[in-house]
């Protein structure tokens, strides 16, 4: 049985996981299946654009973001998946030898009024790097089930 269930996640509350070492062996190694622009593959190339040096894909820092994010809560969890991601946003850029946290909030949370057995909860992430710099921000929608859903079924 999972561990957290909708009523886990009240609106406010914040929990931060990590930290978790970034490497230039994965930043390369991303970049070079997913997004080989060259800033992402050498530190040469980043010099010459605005990131300053090589850095980590955005799509990188998401999916650091959702291994993460399995591994500390939601693979112990009633999850059943996401209608999408409102939000993303790349603030800083993400470096060889950060270590970054990453720090989930609980936006808002109800009911589902069309399936009784779910609950809905919006959640803000952000990746935090070590100097307590937000590199990126992450705001989605998540469908949980509920802990009694036949008593949730009764109510509605």
């Amino acid at each position: 049985m999972p561990r957290f269930h909708w009523e886990d996640f009240k609106p406010g509350s914040v929990e931060t996981y990590g930290p978790r070492p970034v490497t230039r062996e994965e930043i390369i190694a991303f970049a070079a299946e997913y997004d080989p622009q060259p800033m992402h593959l050498d530190e040469d190339a980043g010099r010459g654009t605005l990131l300053g040096g090589l850095a980590a894909s955005g799509w990188h820092s998401c999916a650091i973001l959702m291994r993460m994010s399995c591994d500390w809560f939601m693979l112990d969890s009633s999850s059943q998946g996401s209608p999408g991601i409102e939000e993303v946003r790349w603030l800083r850029p993400l470096r060889a030898g950060d270590s970054i946290t990453l720090r989930r909030t609980v936006v808002d949370s109800r009911a589902s009024k069309s399936k009784p057995a779910l609950g809905i909860t919006k959640f803000k992430y952000e990746l935090v790097n070590q100097a307590g710099e937000v590199v990126t921000t992450l705001v989605c929608t998540i469908m949980f089930g509920r802990r009694e859903p036949a008593a949730a079924g009764a109510s509605a």
